[in-house]
Parts: structure tokens; C-alpha cells; sequence
């Protein structure tokens, strides 16, 4: 669909503030315009536009979306969509008032995805084959995954020059460009040196590249074709759940505070920047709690 210039125009300098103060990535802001492009062809509909729009707009827009099935969770994500949106145009004296203002955030659970068993992480680790050089890329990067909790963005991100194996550790470049230095364990440690040393040299193929787990093509690798290598080896593995690199960063958290993690060192791990967001992992550590509790108190 075609939209005006002014429509264009106030959401590319939305998008350009995004990252000039607040340094989201490329994908984050890319969903921002995905969002206010939907709402700008609803609006176009009725003969409305992204600077005109009312509160009833805004309000009968995000009621049609949940009555066509969006789930609470995307419709909360939109409204936080439209709230920055707006106040933006408010700051910039685009608009006089915020449309946004009384409509509230729907009702979301905060729900933890599917969890996966320590045997079943074990099982998805060996799968692929060391033999194999793209496979042994594959299961250090798994190994990597699961023993940091990176987001998969960060790790196929990641660059040599990241890599600190004498200390142990990642010095990852998070959500907001927000850096974090981050352990690895013993193992990781292991095979991400045995990797840089032998696997690395040979995908590369001579290319001058500073990526960390390269392509097949000697370039950086796509969130979406490792999402699709873990879907092949847990299909192999006879692992039967959805398993995304998602799913082994949730289950480096909930392992974490099995073994007794505090949460809050789960949250500096994970890169949250708010506490909040790491407390979805809060029934977790409940129930470690009541087991010692069980296990150790005279009265149980």
C-alpha cells in the first residue's frame, strides 16, 4: 500500500531517534515500523492518519487486532509501540496531545517458554557430528549458548576479537549497545579454543573475516539459519519439544537457579536490565526454595 510523504517522513525520524538515542538494533527497529505501518493502513482505511489519530482510533484499532486474534502479549508490545511513538511527536510538537494517554495495557501473563531438561539439553549438545566442520561450528556454538545464555543476535554477532579464553569469558555488545562481560564454563572454554585453532581456519577458507562462527560462506551467520540447524539436531536427538536458541538461554537461567543461582546474578548473566523481566524465573527459584526447605528444616 502507498502512504503519503508525511507519513513516510514521521516515521523514518521516529525510527532515526530510536537509534541515534537509543541505540536499538537494526531488528527492534524494524518491528517499530512494522507496528506503526499496520496502524497507518488501518487509519488510511477511514480516511484518518498517524498525525490526526484520536484516542478512539487507536483504541477501536487495537480492540479490531484482538478480535482477529492477536494475543494479549502483541497487543501490549503495540501499545508500547504507539506510546513512544506518540510521545515523540508530543516532544516534537508534531501533535498537541497524546492519543495514547487512558488506554490501558492489556492484561499479559508473563509466561516461561517450554522448559527443556538438563538430559535433554545433554542429548541436543551431542548430537552433531565433531567430524564434521560445519557440525563442529554448530555444536560449539550450542555448547556457547547454553553455557553463556547469550541472545542468538549476540552470538552470531560475536567476533573474535570478543573472545577472552585466558579469562574465560565473552565481552558481548547486548540489546541498546549495552556491553556485558560474560563467563563461560570449563567445557566451553575447551571446545571454543580447540574450535578457533582448527574448525575456524578451514570455514573461512583464507577469507579475511573477524567473525567467530562463520557461515559456509565465510560471512556472519543468520538468526534464522541457526534456529534452523538447532531444529534439525534436536530432531535428531528424538527431542520431541520446540526447541529454538530461545530455548537453551531460558534453559541456562531456569538450570542456573536450580543449582541455586541468586536471581539477580541471572539477571546480570542474561543482560536484563531490569529486574522485572528476569522474574518470569521467579517460581523457579520458589520452588528450589520449598525443596531445601523440605530437605533441610527440622519441622519438615
Amino acid at each position: 500500500m502507498s502512504f503519503s510523504r508525511e507519513c513516510q517522513d514521521v516515521i523514518d525520524r521516529f525510527i532515526e531517534m530510536l537509534w541515534l538515542e537509543q541505540g536499538l538494533s537494526e531488528n527492534t527497529r524494524m518491528s517499530y515500523r512494522c507496528d506503526l505501518l499496520r496502524l497507518a493502513e488501518w487509519l488510511m482505511g477511514r480516511g484518518r492518519t498517524l498525525v490526526d489519530a484520536s484516542r478512539e482510533d487507536l483504541f477501536s484499532f487495537l480492540a479490531v487486532r484482538m478480535q482477529k486474534g492477536a494475543k494479549g502479549a502483541s497487543s501490549a508490545r503495540m501499545l508500547s509501540t504507539l506510546r513512544k511513538f506518540y510521545r515523540y511527536l508530543l516532544r516534537e510538537g508534531v501533535v498537541q496531545e497524546d492519543p495514547t494517554l487512558r488506554i490501558e495495557h492489556p492484561k499479559v501473563g508473563r509466561l516461561l517458554p517450554g522448559a527443556i531438561s538438563e538430559m535433554e539439553v545433554e542429548q541436543l549438545l551431542a548430537e552433531p557430528d565433531a567430524s564434521q566442520p560445519i557440525e563442529a561450528r554448530d555444536k560449539v556454538m550450542l555448547e556457547v549458548l547454553y553455557a553463556s545464555g547469550l541472545r542468538v543476535s549476540e552470538l552470531v554477532s560475536l567476533r573474535l576479537y570478543q573472545v577472552n579464553l585466558r579469562q574465560g569469558v565473552l565481552r558481548v555488545v547486548g540489546k541498546g549497545g549495552k556491553e556485558r562481560l560474560t563467563p563461560l564454563g570449563e567445557q566451553a572454554v575447551e571446545q571454543l579454543e580447540a574450535y578457533i585453532k582448527g574448525v575456524r581456519p578451514q570455514l573461512l577458507a583464507g577469507r579475511e573475516d573477524g567473525v567467530l562462527f562463520p557461515s559456509m560462506r565465510g560471512s556472519e551467520m543468520t538468526r534464522q539459519t541457526f534456529w534452523h540447524r538447532i531444529k534439525l539436531y534436536a530432531s535428531r536427538s528424538g527431542i520431541s519439544k520446540n526447541i529454538t536458541p530461545h530455548t537453551l538461554r531460558h534453559a541456562f537461567a531456569t538450570h542456573l537457579l536450580n543449582h541455586g543461582a541468586d536471581l539477580r546474578v541471572v539477571q546480570l548473566l542474561l543482560g536484563h536490565s531490569d529486574l522485572s523481566t528476569t522474574q518470569i524465573y521467579t517460581h523457579v527459584a520458589k520452588a528450589r526454595l520449598q525443596q531445601l526447605h523440605s530437605r533441610h528444616h527440622p519441622r519438615s
